[in-house]
């Protein structure tokens, strides 16, 4: 796991998930072919790579630099700068210069972006205010010091000296997620993976409802080949923050590398017409018998949410002032539309004739896990503010959702 994975966290909408798992990052093939041309340009760039990749960010960047000089349309490089950038900043001790750091490193991401990269750690250079400004580690003053300067040791390299730093956050403040989960990062960063495992679980024992212990220990699972444990991890990050960006991102890197199908359902209504950006689903009756069984599915689909806005939220969600879309109203909709495709286990033989996604949809109401495929795969902002309620109450399901739907064993993921 690079460092752009292990020390920012990605936040996206739920809606944005396929979009986030489906984008890739490629170095540019004239990067590749001067380094190629160039036996001393290719010998800097490993070198800068062999620093930055070892978490060596204030060593690496002047290289990187000397690098962007060289071939200024080389992405990657300049992005890999702009991160040390931000990393050096931490090293220093005068908050000015610290924000002028900052703000350097913003200026870099933007021309990164201008020269088409999209990778992910593009997302947390850009996240830097224009003004350069940093949030606080802690509202007490000793805390956010002792932070600042264990983060500092961790810029060099200096795992010895960022891990007595990370402690000493702790004696000041024992249930401080992040000085526990840095600690492992330490560890991590030097290969030591049970130590590293150790810390992870302090963390999540400090404060369980947050995903990046869970994805680290996933990470250090991993690199010991332990992969089934690894596996629990990634699939509990997931759940701890379904709607950030890094959890599905480290999951879906994890079974890239070995190889795990990975199952994503994405419901379309193809039966519906469209003119131009505006939808239009016929819900004549006749008209829906000549067009088939899914047109007249996603009729019921309608229909039903119809009914939710037009009162049935109000009656459901007393004490909410306005309507909203509802997990509940979103599986009961979906229901309908599996009612009329397979209603039963009987015309089950029948649906295997639809469309590969209506199928899957059908098979999930079957087994119980339309509500979890909702909040997974399918949650808008309204939707997503019913998953804490669900995830103490059924975590079971979620966790059956993804471990059997989403990673599926045997390779016969439909996609």
């Amino acid at each position: 796991m690079s460092p752009s994975g292990r020390r920012q966290r990605f936040w996206i909408p739920g809606s944005a998930l396929l979009l986030a798992l489906a984008s890739a990052f490629v170095v540019p093939a004239f990067a590749q072919k001067q380094s190629a041309d160039d036996p001393e340009t290719a010998t800097l760039r490993r070198q800068a790579l062999e620093l930055y990749r070892a978490g060596k960010f204030v060593d690496a960047m002047p290289l990187l630099e000397k690098l962007s000089g060289k071939n200024p349309q080389d992405f990657v490089v300049k992005e890999h700068w702009a991160y040390s950038v931000l990393e050096y900043s931490a090293t220093l001790s005068d908050p000015a210069e610290r924000k002028r750091q900052r703000i350097h490193a913003r200026e870099l991401a933007l021309e990164a972006q201008k020269l088409g990269d999209q990778s992910d750690l593009m997302q947390v250079l850009l996240s830097i205010p224009p003004d350069g400004s940093e949030p606080k580690f802690s509202e007490r003053h000793d805390v956010d010091e002792a932070m600042r300067s264990a983060e500092a040791g961790f810029a060099r390299g200096d795992y010895d000296s960022a891990r007595a730093g990370y402690q000493r956050v702790l004696e000041l403040d024992p249930n401080n997620y992040e000085a526990a989960l840095f600690i492992g990062d330490t560890y991590f960063k030097q290969k030591i993976y049970d130590r590293a495992s150790e810390w992870f679980q302090r963390a999540i024992t400090i404060n369980p409802g947050k995903e990046t212990a869970y994805r680290y220990w996933g990470d250090a699972l991993a690199m010991a080949g332990k992969n089934d444990e690894a596996r629990q991890k990634y699939i509990s990050a997931v759940l701890a923050e379904p709607y950030t960006r890094a959890a599905w991102v480290a999951l879906r890197t994890w079974t890239d590398r070995i190889g795990q199908p990975f199952n994503a359902i994405i419901l379309e209504n193809k039966s519906a017409s469209k003119k131009g950006s505006e939808k239009v689903v016929h819900l004549d009756e006749h008209s829906l018998a000549q067009q088939g069984p899914e047109a007249a599915a996603w009729a019921a689909y309608d229909k039903t949410r119809q009914e939710w806005k037009n009162g049935k939220f109000q009656r459901e969600y007393p004490n909410e002032p306005n309507y909203r879309h509802s997990l509940k109203e979103e599986a009961e909709a979906l229901d309908a539309l599996v009612a009329v495709l397979a209603p039963d286990a009987a015309s089950m033989k029948k649906a295997e004739k639809l469309d590969p996604s209506l199928l899957a949809l059908v098979r999930l109401d079957h087994d119980g896990l339309l509500e979890p495929f909702v909040l997974l795969n399918r949650a808008d902002p309204e939707i997503a503010k019913d998953y804490p309620a669900y995830l103490k109450a059924h975590r079971d399901r979620l966790y059956r959702y993804v471990d059997e739907i989403v990673l599926p064993k045997g390779g016969n993921a439909s996609r």
